[in-house]
Formats: C-alpha cells, structure tokens, sequence
C-alpha cells in the first residue's frame, strides 16, 4: 500500500468509530516531518484517546512502525507519529486553539468526501 492509502484507511477507521471533522493534509511539500497529517476531533478525553487507540491499532496492522505517542493536557490533543503518517486527534476545545489547519495552510487538502459519512 502506498503512504496516502495508508492514511485513508487510518481516515476510513475514524469515521467509523465518530471520529469528527476528518482532514487529511499532504504536507510533504511543506515540511519534512511527514508525508501526511491525519486530523480528527473526538468528543471527550475518553473518546480522544479511544480514537488514538483505533488509529494506533490500525497503522500497526498495516505494517507501520509506530515512532511515539504523545498527550497533551490530559487527553485534549493526542499525536500519533508513524513517520510518514502523524495523527492528530483533539477535543473540539483544543482543536480550536491549536487550529493545525491554519498553521498548515500551505498543506494539500485530501479531498476524503468520498470515503467519510457526512456529519
């Protein structure tokens, strides 16, 4: 499977599980830290890091090396980094107030309209 394949099947999981507000940004163009940025809002601490959970499951599945796992502020933001693939999964507070898809503006925007259930 290739990177973005990879990245949409992590997008697929989160839907499935109510993950909110999925974007998938390809920033290899932009910056060197990863090929794409998974963004996901859960609805409570508890939902935040059962979402990581799936997505770490998921990417581990897949044959990816996971690189770490990081919280922020007791659950409010969570990242997964697997290289080429980092997923940020928040509480809808937090991501407002870190508001990634500003700070990567320059970043594609993967069009996953097809693969998510509108909200």
């Amino acid at each position: 499977m290739t990177t973005k394949e990879i990245a949409v099947e992590v997008v697929k999981m989160l839907d499935s599980k109510k993950g909110m507000e999925l974007r998938l940004l390809k920033i290899d163009r932009v910056s060197s830290l990863a090929d794409y940025f998974v963004i996901c809002t859960g609805t409570s601490n508890t939902h935040v890091r059962t979402l990581c959970d799936i997505a770490e499951d998921t990417l581990e599945k897949l044959g990816e090396n996971k690189l770490g796992r990081e919280g922020h502020r007791g659950n409010t933001w969570e990242l997964l980094d697997f290289g080429a693939i980092v997923v940020h999964v928040f509480t809808e507070e937090a991501r407002a107030f870190y508001d990634l898809e500003r700070l990567w503006a320059d970043a594609e925007k993967v069009d996953i309209g097809d693969i998510v259930l509108p909200e």
